[in-house]
């Protein structure tokens, strides 16, 4: 469904939110704030939620039949890991829908191109309530900046095209979050061969204008399509460009090179700073599931940080134990904000690790993500994306 048919139905994410459930309560408590109040604000949305959707869900009430598990159980932040979750493939092979089609104001795939899909279908609260998360958590990274406008280039699919792509959706709620500008998306569609394509020269066209301009800049999207545009750039100008220096950029989807080789993202963050003119502290990068809906977004020192309203668990990929601190295992989600699909507990094919703490100051532990488990990966936008370089 497209947006823009909902957007006048739903509260504008820079404002409050009316608190009429813990899930609403949570979204309003500051995102980087990690004491008793706020611990206590999530096991009771968490517990909220849970008990909703099971009492919505066949699925999951059969599950946590199985399981021997009841939301009531969920007193205090050491029960948490006792919620059982949902691994990531059942939501490509299944229709989990909680609630019934009529209350389904949007619905999101994981995949722009083609492939097995995850999807996750949004009623109306989960919706806003998804968009207003976004916002509190890019506000509290210092992400936001409605003063300025800003320009855009958008390195995902066309969102009047890719209406239901995950990473399409997301691109164009976060240029909400400026001031408005131009925004040109860097993979056009084709009507000849029915697929996107990279336009990369016009790109470079677009960027040079956002340079003569003068004004802000921001690069989202896919970190591959950054640096090779900016190959283009310098063999057509002959030179890098220069922006505007408190233009930023927000990359997702992996630091590979055109040759499909992982970077480091500490290098990546550099060379992409100093090419485009601006400070190394302004190149963020954004870890997210579609399936998961919260947003894990670098500090300044390139860091992602966890807020309050998900948990993130390793767990041993043979056992399945929860492991501690600074142990790499299979990456587990958790978030409360959703009432329409039964993903509050989410078991990913990603391997990582949580650190108790960021030397930022940002308060709150940080999730490392160290790669995708398995012999097959599962197939996403930025694997997708990548077919067009």
């Amino acid at each position: 469904m497209n947006t823009k048919n909902i957007k006048t139905a739903l509260p504008d994410f820079a404002k409050p939110l009316k608190v009429r459930s813990s899930m609403d309560g949570l979204l309003e408590s500051r995102p980087f704030e990690y004491t008793r109040r706020s611990s206590a604000l999530f096991v009771k949305a968490m517990r909220d939620a849970l008990a909703f959707q099971s009492g919505h869900s066949t699925f999951l009430r059969a599950y946590f039949k199985l399981e021997k598990f009841s939301p009531a159980e969920l007193k205090s932040e050491k029960d948490v890991k006792k919620i059982p979750f949902v691994f990531v493939s059942a939501l490509k092979e299944r229709d989990l829908t909680t609630l019934p089609a009529d209350r389904i104001a949007l619905e999101l795939k994981s995949s722009g191109t083609s492939g097995q899909k995850s999807r996750i279908q949004l009623d109306r609260d989960s919706l806003a309530r998804v968009r207003r998360m976004a916002w509190k958590v890019f506000e509290g990274l210092g992400l936001t900046d409605l003063e300025h406008g800003h320009d855009y280039m958008c390195f995902t699919y066309d969102p009047e095209v890719a209406r239901d792509a995950g990473t399409a959706w997301t691109d164009k709620l976060l240029t909400g979050f400026t001031g408005p500008g131009e925004i040109f998306y860097a993979f056009r569609w084709s009507r000849e061969k029915k697929d996107f394509y990279f336009d990369v020269q016009n790109s470079a066209g677009r960027l040079r204008f956002f340079e003569e301009s003068g004004r802000r800049v921001r690069l989202l999207g896919f970190p591959a399509f950054a640096l090779k545009l900016l190959d283009e750039f310098k063999k057509i100008y002959g030179r890098n460009p220069r922006l505007n220096p408190d233009s930023s950029v927000i990359t997702g989807g992996g630091w590979k090179t055109l040759e499909d080789k992982a970077m480091d993202k500490k290098i990546y963050r550099k060379i992409l700073a100093n090419k485009l003119g601006i400070p190394v502290g302004n190149v963020r990068d954004l870890f997210g599931m579609v399936e998961h809906g919260v947003p894990y977004v670098d500090c300044r020192l390139g860091n992602f940080h966890i807020p309050n309203y998900g948990r993130v668990i390793t767990r041993d990929p043979a056992t399945l134990e929860p492991l501690g601190f600074g142990k790499t295992g299979l990456l587990q989600f958790m978030t409360p904000y959703l009432t329409s699909y039964p993903s509050l507990s989410l078991l990913s094919s990603d391997f990582g690790s949580v650190e108790e703490k960021c030397s930022c100051g940002i308060k709150g532990p940080v999730l490392r993500i160290k790669g995708r488990a398995g012999v097959k990966k599962l197939k996403g936008c930025a694997i997708s994306a990548t077919t067009m370089l």
